[in-house]
C-alpha cells in the first residue's frame, strides 16, 4: 500500500554514509529527496580496503584459506569452499566425494543461519520486535550445532583445500536429525508469522521493487535475482560439491504466490522458501553420503608441497547465502603463496540494484529496502540532510523510527 507524499519545492540532497564496515567496505549513499520521495539514488564504496588479497601473496595457501574465512563473518564456509575450488582447480587437485558431501552439509547449516539472521534484522527495521527475537531464537540452535560439529559458532575452520578437516561421526547422527526435525517445525511457525501478517504484507508488497530486465541488466544474484522471477543459482546451472547428486533447483515467488512483484515481500518469501530447501538438502546428503576419506593429502607438507610445484590458473564459485561468492587464483612454479587472489563477493554484484530498489520510495523504506539486498555493510550511522546551507542530522533511531511509524500507520489504518 502505497502513500501519499507532501512534495517540497526543491529536491534536497540527502547523504547516508560512508559508514564503518560490517565485513567489507564503508559505503555512501546519496539522494536527492522531494518531501518525503526518493526522486534520484546514487553510491559511493570503496571508502576502506582491508588489504586482505595483499595479505595472500606473503603467506602460503593453506594460511590464506583462514584469511578467506574471515572476509565475512556470516558466510565463511562460502569464501573458503570458493576459495579452496580456485586452489584445487589450479593445482589439480581432487577433492573426495565424502569431503564434498561434508562440505555440502555445513554450507546449508551457514545458509540457514544466515537467512535467519538476515530474517530478524528485517524484522526489526519494520518494528516487528517480537519476530525478531523469534527469528534470532531459532537461529541460535543452528549456531549451537555448527559449534558441536566444528567447534566454531563463526570461522568454523573446518575446509582444508583438497577436502575437509573433521567429520560428521555416526554418534552425531541423532543430534542433526534432531536440529532438522525442529526446524521443520518452527518453518511451519515463522512461515505464518512472515507470510500471513497482513501488515507485513501491506508494508512490503511493491515496495523496493526490482523488474526482471533490471535484476539481469545489473548482473544481480541470489535471492536478489530469484526474487525477481529469475530462476539462477549456481548449484543448480553449475553443479559442484555434492549438488551434482541432489535435487537441487532455484527458488523464486511463484512457487508461494503464483506470480512476481519483485518487491522486499518477495526476497522475504525466497529466503524462507530456502531455509526449507537447505533443510531439504542436508537431509538428503546424509543419507547419501558415501564412506570415505576426507582428503588425498592427509599430511600438510605434502599438500604445500604439491602447491608449490603447480602453475596455472583457477577459479571457485559457490551459492553463498547472499548469493554467488567468485574467487580467482594465479598459482606460480616454486612459490607457495598465490601469485594473484581476486574475490568478488554477493554484495559488490547486488548493490547497484539499491539505485533502482529507491528511486520513487519513501524515507521511510530506505532502511528495509537497504536491508532485502542482506548487504554485507553495518547498520546505517547516521544521514545528513542539506537544504540551501542548512543541514540537519538523522541518526539510525531516527531513521528506524519513520520506517516504525510507516508500519504502525498501516496498523491502525486496518482497526
Amino acid at each position: 500500500m502505497k502513500e501519499s507524499v507532501v512534495s517540497a519545492k526543491k529536491p534536497i540532497k540527502t547523504v547516508i554514509g560512508p559508514i564503518h564496515p560490517a565485513l567489507k567496505e564503508p559505503i555512501k549513499f546519496i539522494f536527492e529527496i522531494d518531501g518525503e520521495k526518493v526522486i534520484k539514488v546514487d553510491l559511493a564504496p570503496g571508502h576502506n580496503h582491508r588489504g586482505l588479497e595483499w595479505m595472500a601473496t606473503r603467506r602460503n595457501a593453506v594460511q590464506t584459506l583462514y584469511v578467506s574465512e574471515r572476509i565475512c563473518g556470516i558466510c565463511s564456509i562460502s569464501h573458503s569452499i570458493a576459495y579452496c575450488r580456485a586452489i584445487e582447480q589450479a593445482a589439480d587437485i581432487e577433492v573426495p566425494v565424502r569431503a564434498d558431501y561434508l562440505r555440502t552439509i555445513f554450507a546449508e547449516m551457514e545458509r540457514i543461519h544466515s537467512h535467519l539472521l538476515w530474517a530478524g534484522v528485517a524484522a526489526l527495521e519494520l518494528g516487528f520486535d517480537t519476530l525478531f527475537y523469534k527469528a534470532w531464537e531459532v537461529r541460535e540452535d543452528l549456531m549451537d550445532l555448527l559449534e558441536y560439529l566444528t567447534g566454531n559458532r563463526v570461522n568454523y575452520g573446518v575446509l582444508q583445500i583438497g577436502g575437509v578437516r573433521r567429520d560428521i561421526t555416526p554418534d552425531q547422527h541423532a543430534r542433526i536429525n534432531k536440529s532438522l526435525l525442529n526446524y521443520t517445525i518452527l518453518f511451519d511457525e515463522l512461515y505464518d508469522m512472515f507470510l500471513e501478517d497482513t501488515v507485513l504484507r501491506m508494508r512490503c508488497r511493491d515496495t523496493g521493487v526490482l523488474t526482471p530486465e533490471d535484476a539481469l541488466k545489473l548482473c544481480t544474484v541470489g535471492p536478489v535475482i530469484r526474487a525477481s522471477g529469475i530462476a539462477t543459482d549456481v548449484r543448480q546451472d553449475f553443479p559442484y560439491c555434492a549438488y551434482g547428486d541432489l535435487d537441487i533447483k532455484a527458488i523464486t515467488p511463484e512457487a508461494l504466490a503464483g506470480e512476481v512483484h519483485g518487491d522486499v515481500f518477495d526476497r522475504i518469501i525466497v529466503r524462507l522458501l530456502e531455509v526449507k530447501q537447505s533443510i531439504e538438502i542436508i537431509q538428503q546428503s546424509m543419507k547419501k553420503m558415501p564412506i570415505g576419506p576426507l582428503t588425498n593429502f592427509p599430511k600438510l607438507m605434502v599438500l604445500l608441497n604439491h602447491i608449490k610445484q603447480a602453475e596455472g590458473e583457477g577459479i571457485g564459485r559457490h551459492e553463498a547465502p547472499r548469493g554467488e561468492v567468485f574467487h580467482y587464483i594465479r598459482l606460480a612454479a616454486n612459490q607457495e603463496s598465490p601469485l594473484v587472489w581476486k574475490v568478488k563477493a554477493s554484495t559488490y554484484s547486488n548493490a547497484m540494484s539499491w539505485v533502482k530498489m529507491l528511486e520513487g520510495e519513501q524515507i521511510a523504506d530506505i532502511p528495509i529496502i537497504v536491508a532485502s539486498v542482506d548487504p554485507c555493510i553495518s547498520c546505517t550511522d547516521r544521514v545528513a540532510m542539506v537544504d540551501k546551507g542548512r543541514t540537519s542530522i538523522f541518526t539510525q533511531d531516527d531513521l528506524r523510527r519513520l520506517s516504525r511509524k510507516k508500519t504502525e500507520r498501516i496498523r491502525q489504518g486496518l482497526k
